[in-house]
């Protein structure tokens, strides 16, 4: 199983590499650059206000889904059609609310047009999502992996051209922006279902059987009731800065410049918890042994994390600098405290993807739930008092500690649980290697006199060797885990 899982994750990482990093630098960024001051901004907090309410739109069906059909695969001719008909019917109501919601929070114009554009694709986006989780519990990994950045190589393709041809390229618009993902979103989901229907017995039908749909969403409320909490402590924080600080356009402008970065990391993570959950469901319901996932996980994703962290810390005005215009000499200190917390969390977000992944895997909502009401807590309370003071930093501040305290929460939820051993000796390996990379960052800034691009170099290739030491990553290990030879003893 380890074996499996190193080869997929192999796969999934690289692609992902080769595509995802383009849109995010070169369409995303540029759009931003681009477009007047404080529409992306606006659009930031529109995202968000949309992602907060997907709980009308999901009302987990995704992850309750994946979870049945990893355990069972011979379910989903059955169970496809009436989950599709509930996720049509929540898509409608989901638009109804957030369109609604935007009003009563108010936005006008052109920014409900905008809105109404963002719930649209965002509507899409989950049906996607939906439709890949049924091709992931059935372990066809790669496929979902092509799948996965289908939808971005379309957009990186149009947007492109829009940004590139000059009539276009100097009065670029936000609206082309949400047009153009709506579009992509759309012809990605009809592939995925092209794709679901030719490795499955699936069929294009509609099983709006009232019964039938309830009987889905009281099982999949404990998902949805997670996920709202989740979209709250994880998203809330570009509205509020957008709707509570006097110049909130620029203040959201400067979060999703810094958030922007954060997310393009945590798409690693990201792909290791699409994974991580059929397998864990599968494991668990063979009642094999996860521990041995769960630590070649931690030694992949936690060394990297600490030093992405770092670099983010120690480079963050140089990068800031380099990537946005807005960033200069007038407000960089801003940009550069507003990434930097940002990026301190990322080590965070790798831990609850490994752990919070295997409690929502074992079931254990309940546990989940209160630990995401107290992130929901801990989060509102701070971005009320920290944002009118601090504005973005604010917000920043008290995403790190949200979601600190809630990957430590989930650590010691899943070690209870799950009677996970406790290596008292890996995890102080795993402190030792963040002093030292800490300490690298540190010395290399200022004592080697270079431009910075040469220092974050130096920097990486110092950590990646310390990596090798601490045994975090073995050579051996790795040949041993691709041995076809080896392959039935793990």
């Amino acid at each position: 199983m380890r074996r499996f899982f190193v080869k997929n994750i192999i796969f999934i990482v690289a692609i992902n590499i080769l595509v995802k990093p383009v849109w995010v630098f070169f369409i995303d960024r540029v759009v931003q650059n681009r477009v007047p001051h404080g529409d992306y901004g606006t659009y930031q907090a529109l995202l968000s206000l949309g992602i907060i309410f997907q709980i009308v739109l999901d009302f987990g069906i995704t992850s309750y889904n994946s979870r049945t059909i990893a355990r069972d695969p011979d379910q989903l001719p059955t169970v496809f059609p009436a989950m599709l008909s509930a996720r049509l019917v929540l898509m409608g109501l989901y638009m109804l609310l957030g369109y609604g919601w935007g009003w009563l929070l108010g936005y006008r114009g052109w920014e409900l047009n905008l809105l109404l554009g963002i719930l649209l694709f965002q509507s899409l986006t989950s049906l996607l999502a939906f439709i890949r989780s049924n091709i992931a519990a059935l372990h066809r990994f790669k496929t979902d992996g092509i799948l996965s950045i289908t939808d971005r190589l379309m957009m990186v393709v149009i947007c492109g051209f829009l940004l590139i041809y000059p009539p276009t390229a100097h009065s670029f618009k936000i609206e082309w922006f949400v047009i153009t993902q709506a579009a992509c979103y759309f012809i990605t989901a009809v592939i995925a279902y092209i794709v679901l229907r030719r490795i499955s017995n699936v069929k294009l039908k509609f099983s709006f059987h009232l019964p039938t749909v309830m009987s889905i969403i009281r099982q999949s409320l404990p998902y949805a009731i997670l996920i709202f909490q989740m979209s709250i402590y994880n998203r809330a924080d570009a509205m509020m800065i957008e709707r509570m600080c006097a110049d909130g356009k620029t203040q959201a402008d400067i979060w999703a410049s810094a958030f922007r970065l954060l997310d393009m990391v945590n798409i690693l993570g990201l792909m290791f918890a699409t994974m991580l959950l059929p397998m864990y469901g599968r494991m668990l319901s063979t009642k094999q042994d996860v521990q041995p996932i769960v630590k070649l996980c931690a030694n992949l994703l936690l060394p990297l994390s600490f030093v992405v962290a770092a670099a983010g810390i120690f480079f963050s005005g140089d990068i800031m600098h380099l990537l946005y215009k807005g960033a200069n000499e007038s407000n960089l200190h801003e940009y550069r405290m507003v990434f930097s917390w940002l990026i301190a969390s990322f080590p965070a977000w790798c831990l609850m993807y490994i752990y919070s992944t295997l409690l929502t895997a074992n079931g254990d909502l309940k546990i989940l739930n209160y630990i995401a009401f107290g992130g929901v807590v801990i989060n509102l309370s701070l971005n009320f008092y920290l944002i009118p003071h601090f504005s973005a930093t604010g917000g920043a501040i008290t995403s790190f500690i949200t979601q600190s305290s809630l990957a430590i929460a989930f650590v010691i939820a899943c070690t209870k649980v799950l009677k996970l051993q406790t290596n008292v000796k890996w995890i102080m390996a795993l402190m030792g290697y963040l002093v030292i990379v800490v300490g690298l960052a540190y010395g290399i800034i200022n004592w080697l006199p270079a431009m910075w691009l040469i220092q974050a170099s130096v920097f990486f290739i110092s950590c990646l060797l310390f990596m090798f030491i601490f045994r975090f990553v073995s050579i051996a290990g790795v040949k041993q885990l691709m041995n076809r030879n080896n392959a039935e003893n793990e």
